[in-house]
């Protein structure tokens, strides 16, 4: 793998919900991926819009080396940090987590707190569906016309994410992803079926992607 390419990493496939009931209080667990702490702080915005009675909106992130988790309100310690533990427990990765409580009447103290929200946090991601993300290497591909359906022809034997198609008056001219194992073969062989008339120049990795 190149090697200013992320390693690969296990996220959720959709957002999912979890519910509980523990003494009296209710337990609201949702997570969703997130790339960015920004995607993530927006997750919280929107469910604390969607809740806005609630006694706490408690959260954590982890985003690669990244995260942040916060008590909202509770005894420090008790909400968020175990939260933050679920997501590392569970082997995930660009997840965002916020637990919604409506408090029921009935203290828990703080070892009923880390196990209500860190419990509740890890059921939400243990039935949740995952999605591993593997990084592609980019590629700006051209080719002149008469070697188009060869191009077409190893993009589809491949594994490969192609953009949008520019025309010159040499021929077409694309960005190409394919995963990293796959380029030197990819490669090879997109030389080889033009009797090298192909240009392929790596395209730097975006900054955060």
């Amino acid at each position: 793998m190149s090697p200013d390419l992320p390693p690969p990493f296990t996220t959720l496939a959709a957002p999912h919900r979890h519910d509980a009931v523990i003494e009296n209080s209710e337990f609201l667990a949702f997570a969703e991926r997130a790339d960015s702490p920004e995607e993530a702080l927006a997750q919280l915005a929107a469910l604390r819009s969607r809740y806005p009675d609630a006694t706490h909106h408690c959260w954590a992130y982890r985003i690669g080396a990244a995260y942040r988790f916060s008590d909202d309100g509770e005894p420090g310690g008790t909400a968020g940090a175990p939260i933050l533990r679920a997501i590392e427990g569970q082997g995930v990765d660009h997840v965002m987590v916020v637990v919604v409580r409506y408090y029921g009447g009935v203290k828990l103290g703080a070892g009923g707190l880390v196990r209500a929200y860190g419990g509740t946090a890890a059921e939400c991601l243990r039935a949740a569906p995952r999605l591993e993300v593997r990084p592609r290497q980019k590629f700006q591909v051209s080719v002149p016309f008469e070697h188009l359906s060869t191009l077409y022809h190893l993009l589809g034997q491949w594994d490969t994410v192609r953009g949008e198609e520019g025309y010159t008056a040499a021929g077409v001219s694309l960005r190409v992803e394919v995963y990293p194992e796959d380029a030197p073969a990819f490669l090879a062989a997109l030389r080889d079926g033009t009797r090298g008339a192909a240009q392929m120049e790596e395209v730097e990795r975006l900054e955060g992607e």
